[in-house]
């Protein structure tokens, strides 16, 4: 017969098993959760690296540039013309007189034509007024001559009159003795009047006389004017130099103040360099530069620092020395660091590509095995062209990643490799 077994033991057995079961997959689950995660890994060939050093470090900015003549003249059209004849092409030398360029313009030679004309009627006219004021001055020393004679004449028959009549009043007649008398005072009168006239058309003369040679010599000014015009169609250097720049062609029309050509001292350069807004507000004239020309560094000082910002940026004048390199010539394109300041016992570190001066920011530091990398917070000082102060975070001998690390910005460490 068959016997009924107990299942009971059975039952516990897999429940408990159950729940070590449970306890396991709980602990395991904590203790996965608890672990930090994996570091990722970074191609050590595509990172750049430096030490952190302790010593003096020279502040510089830098900015790019031109080489352009210290003495330079901009020759101008004085007047609107056709350009007829190119006489020299740009690298020539040229001096004063030199003809650069040959124009023309009917319309200057037909204005100095007119100007000579008015001149000469001017002239004329001089002529003219000058012989009739003499004429006019001599006819009234006449009148004055002959009222002088005739007053003269009445004044004598006057006093004989009076002779007579104080002798006996019977040998003259009252009536023609006060005639004598009135005509005396009459021809008096008129003498005095002519004498004024005759004195105030000679003062008159020379007032006339300057008035018109005032004119001539307006209309002098004005035909030397239309001549300096006919004559600048004949464009010159007007200084000793090298032409640099004639932008024309023959036959091409240019207008009154356009720039005609360039002329150039190229014995004597200075550099223009631009230096962006935020950096220039330490240089000072008197600074020392070094220009760089690609083949050749030039030591220069700062003369100018222009007042305005330009695009952004603010240009200074570095005068160079006398003696210059060969690779030096106008309009040369050259960059030029300027030396601020130098700092002494600072800890610095090339520049990163990321972070400003006198800001806080994450660096990777690797550790003493070179296998990790570990980010730490830097606080960065003054800045140069190629290095940075370290204030904080950093001691001489660490080596930090200065590439761009922005990819591993939620991760504290990163793994080397390679």
């Amino acid at each position: 017969m068959d016997i009924i077994r107990d299942t009971k033991p059975q039952k516990r057995k897999r429940t408990l098993r159950y729940v070590v079961a449970a306890i396991v997959l709980t602990a395991i689950t904590f203790g996965l959760r608890s672990l930090k995660p994996a570091a990722p890994s970074v191609e050590r060939a595509t990172i750049w690296t430096d030490t952190v050093e302790f010593g003096t470090m020279v502040r510089q900015v830098r900015g790019p540039g031109t080489l352009v003549p210290e003495q330079r003249r901009w020759i101008t059209a004085v007047t609107a013309g056709r350009v007829e004849q190119i006489m020299i092409l740009p690298g020539t030398e040229v001096d004063e007189n030199t003809v650069i360029v040959k124009m023309s313009n009917p319309d200057v030679e037909v204005q100095l034509l007119q100007s000579q004309q008015q001149l000469s009627s001017a002239e004329a006219a001089l002529i003219s007024l000058r012989s009739n004021l003499e004429t006019q001055r001599l006819t009234q020393a006449g009148i004055v001559a002959q009222t002088r004679t005739a007053y003269n004449n009445a004044l004598r028959e006057h006093a004989t009159n009076q002779r007579l009549y104080d002798t006996n009043p019977e040998l003259v007649a009252a009536t023609e003795l006060a005639r004598t008398r009135d005509a005396v005072q009459e021809l008096e009168e008129r003498l005095r009047l002519e004498e004024e006239r005759l004195r105030v058309l000679e003062e008159s003369v020379e007032d006339q006389l300057r008035a018109q040679r005032t004119q001539i010599e307006r209309l002098r000014s004005i035909v030397e004017f239309n001549q300096a015009r006919v004559e600048s169609l004949e464009v010159r250097a007007g200084v000793r130099g090298v032409l640099a720049e004639l932008p024309l062609d023959e036959g091409q029309w240019v207008q009154s103040g356009a720039t005609l050509a360039r002329v150039v001292q190229p014995g004597r350069l200075k550099a223009e360099i631009r230096i962006t807004q935020t950096q220039a507000q330490d240089i000072a004239v008197g600074q020392v530069a070094y220009i760089d020309t690609r083949n050749d560094t030039i030591e220069g000082r700062v003369v100018r620092i222009d007042p305005a910002v330009q695009n952004g940026t603010v240009t200074i004048d570095v005068a160079l020395p006398d003696s210059l390199p060969r690779s030096a010539r106008p309009d040369l394109s050259v960059d030029g660091n300027v030396v601020i300041e130098r700092l002494d016992d600072v800890i610095y570190v090339n520049r990163p590509m990321f972070g400003q001066a006198n800001s806080r920011v994450g660096i990777f530091r690797l550790t003493p095995d070179g296998e990790f990398a570990e980010r730490v917070n830097v606080l960065l000082g003054a800045s140069s062209v190629n290095e940075i102060e370290v204030r904080e975070g950093l001691q001489p001998g660490d080596i930090v990643i200065l590439s761009d690390m922005s990819q591993w910005d939620g991760f504290d460490r990163v793994k080397l490799k390679g």
